[in-house]
């Protein structure tokens, strides 16, 4: 896995199915990067690669944001 490739992943959480992107290694320190309304992960999509080298960020989106 290249660190600063971004993924995009899925969870369900209680019945939600919630998309969030991903970059870096899982086992590295995360940094947690939150959109507002009306936006979503995507609006991170420039920065999440290059954080992705030295972290592990992820950017989820909110029920009702995702892609």
């Amino acid at each position: 896995m290249r660190p600063g490739k971004t993924r995009h992943l899925y969870r369900e959480v209680e019945g939600l199915k919630l998309h969030y992107r991903e970059a870096g290694e899982p086992s590295s320190t995360a940094v947690l990067l939150l959109h507002g309304y009306p936006s979503s992960s995507h609006c991170f999509r420039d920065v999440l690669p290059a954080l992705g080298e030295r972290v592990c960020a992820i950017a989820p989106d909110m029920p009702g944001s995702g892609t």
